[in-house]
């Protein structure tokens, strides 16, 4: 099959398949919500810098909420926030599982059921793999900096920096080697480092399919782009709400209203990429299925 059917049938799944797209769904709205947090945090820091002078503690806006809502609704807050921040850090690795199962039934024409079976066992491996590259992601490195940056000691701070910058270059390097890994596991159901290594020769055996990595690279960036504009701009609406309406309004009236607004941003934001998204990773799914079929090139007889 040439990456032109390829493409055209991965196009074709993720329109038709209802259940695919509501995985992929709960995963980019999950992941978006992740990311919206962690660059929020992030955005305040600076923003306290340039107004003060100084940097921010680490539990500042904890310690503002605490302040100005009552008791209840604060402590309302902080747990569903906590309980969310578990949600989004490991759920989103059981939607995949379910994402790239169904594709591959789509694909071979099998029903297109088991989404929760295949979210649920193999949850684990994903987790891990994912986990493992953990510094490839920008948002994570970025909050990697800024800690550095703002707790670390003159002597070791650049050093940090060095090291932090380093294991990004190096997991996003690994993490291209390893991009069929996710789909050994769900689909041939083997281990974890036995899935990076079949990923690693597969991508290795077959590169005159460069054109064709090249455009998934190139949707990779583009999808990389939208969440990077998505994470600066939810967070710019969820603040600025904060800081504007409390002039004109109550306290807890104003946070509320720019939860409701910032939520329905996140929502409707990620119902647009979870096309995209779910459209990528059928490729890269429809790609392992054909690749894996072939002879691997190191074997002369078998």
């Amino acid at each position: 099959m040439t990456p032109r059917e390829i493409i055209a049938n991965a196009w074709q799944i993720t329109l038709q398949e209802a259940p695919l797209r509501r995985w992929g769904f709960a995963q980019t709205l999950l992941e978006t919500l992740l990311e919206a947090k962690l660059v929020s945090y992030q955005i305040y820091f600076i923003y306290k810098y340039i107004k003060e002078g100084e940097g921010a503690g680490f539990f500042d806006i904890e310690a503002i909420l605490y302040k100005q809502l009552p008791l209840w609704l604060f402590l309302t807050i902080i747990i569903t926030f906590v309980l969310m921040v578990i949600i989004e850090i490991f759920l989103p690795k059981m939607c995949l599982g379910a994402v790239i199962g169904l594709a591959a039934k789509s694909y071979r024409k099998e029903e297109i059921r088991g989404g929760l079976v295949l979210a649920l066992y193999n949850f684990w491996p994903i987790f891990a793999i994912q986990e493992f590259f953990l510094f490839s992601s920008i948002t994570t490195t970025i909050t990697a900096l800024s800690l550095a940056l703002r707790y670390g000691t003159e002597g070791l701070r650049f050093a940090a920096i060095g090291f932090i910058i380093f294991f990004f270059l190096f997991s996003n390097i690994l993490q291209f080697f390893a991009s069929f890994a996710e789909e050994a596991i769900v689909i041939r159901k083997v281990s974890i480092f036995r899935a990076m290594g079949q990923s690693f020769k597969l991508i290795v055996s077959y590169l005159s399919h460069v054109m064709f990595l090249l455009l998934l690279l190139l949707m990779i960036s583009i999808r990389i782009a939208m969440n990077a504009i998505t994470i600066l701009f939810i967070p710019g609406i969820a603040i600025g709400l904060g800081l504007l309406l409390p002039i004109f309004l109550p306290s807890a009236l104003s946070y509320t209203i720019a939860a409701v607004v910032t939520t329905i941003t996140i929502v409707f934001v990620s119902y647009l990429l979870t096309y995209l998204h779910v459209f990528k990773q059928t490729v890269w799914t429809i790609t392992y299925l054909e690749l894996s079929t072939k002879k691997d090139l190191d074997v002369i007889l078998e």
